[in-house]
């Protein structure tokens, strides 16, 4: 029986667990994928992160590491590959939480999913697949692999802007690609990116690409006109963002809107002893960063262990709890 369990072992979902330790909490981290880190390490593991205190920008896979570092210290029980199924209620007030490895008996559950099983939005129109991975790359896990190459980005939003950025210094040339004047991202990063050697093309739309050589051919059609042009390039990223899946919430005795959890400002869900964190809540201001699930964890966590063990002391200052 562990005191806490956590759901998504994404970076919020790790310092939950972290934090768990440092209130001396038995907790357990369970993540679908194969590793730790969830969206971030698997999708963007090139790029920089700026929204967590104290770094003024840091790798994502960094991050994850730093951060499985640090769960080393209280040492929590992982499961990965590990995909929750379904959480019951008992009538002791603890919980059954079915996975496809059996079940875990849990006092309390925090859920930090994030948007859930996730895929990244390909590009919409027909091409030979054989080119992914190749040539057409829809995440990147070593910005080496494009040094001294023409790179093209097709996006408008932080991410798309974050690996053009990313890129610029590596690669022999860089061009961006978006569907609007205007982009999506923050406006440090877009007159950053204005002010680099990245070559904006905007508003166009990919319409096709097919092998030309050793490069690429992209055709682009120009926004609300019928101008055509094409674009030759050694590599394409595509940075449409991703779908997610979070139906599995439906296999969760708890209330949700949509494909999010709401909470209140214990992070508390319709049931209690369960909570829940990261980009899957909403709230009034709700951020989806980084740094605003970081600032939930500790809130959660405390408020859980307050629910099972209401006679214990809770601390006031982090140092506290370090013996």
């Amino acid at each position: 029986m562990y005191d806490i369990s956590i759901i998504g072992g994404g970076p919020v979902g790790m310092f939950a667990a972290f934090y768990a330790g440092l209130r001396n909490a038995d907790a357990h981290l369970i993540e679908t994928l194969p590793h730790l880190g969830g969206q971030v390490a698997a999708l963007y593991p090139e790029k920089d992160v700026y929204d967590v205190a104290g770094f003024p920008h840091i790798k994502a896979k960094e991050l994850v590491a730093q951060l499985a570092d640090q769960l080393t210290e209280f040492s929590p029980a992982i499961s990965l590959n590990t995909t929750v199924e379904k959480i019951t209620k008992e009538a002791d007030e603890t919980f059954t939480i079915i996975t496809n490895h059996g079940d875990y008996h849990s006092r309390a559950v925090v859920i930090a999913i994030g948007n859930g099983a996730f895929a990244p939005r390909k590009l919409a129109f027909k091409y030979d697949h054989k080119l992914d991975d190749r040539q057409v790359h829809y995440f990147i896990n070593n910005l080496e692999d494009f040094r001294d190459q023409n790179v093209t980005v097709a996006g408008g939003g932080d991410s798309a802007i974050d690996w053009a950025l990313a890129l610029e210094p590596i690669a022999k040339s860089v061009t961006i690609i978006h569907r609007r004047d205007q982009f999506r991202g923050l406006e440090s990063s877009v007159e950053k990116m204005k002010a680099s050697s990245i070559k904006i093309m905007t508003p166009y739309l990919l319409s096709g690409l097919a092998p030309a050589g050793k490069q690429i051919e992209i055709q682009l059609k120009k926004a609300r006109t019928k101008e055509e042009t094409t674009v030759l390039t050694d590599q394409l990223i595509v940075n449409y963002g991703f779908t997610a899946d979070a139906r599995i919430l439906r296999q969760f005795p708890i209330e949700i809107q949509g494909a999010t959890v709401p909470v209140d400002t214990h992070m508390a869900t319709s049931t209690d002893r369960i909570y829940a964190i990261g980009d899957v809540v909403t709230y009034p201001g709700k951020m989806q960063l980084i740094a605003s699930g970081f600032g939930e964890a500790p809130v959660a966590v405390t408020q859980a262990l307050q629910q099972v063990y209401p006679e214990r002391k809770q601390p006031l200052h982090s140092t506290s709890l370090i013996h």
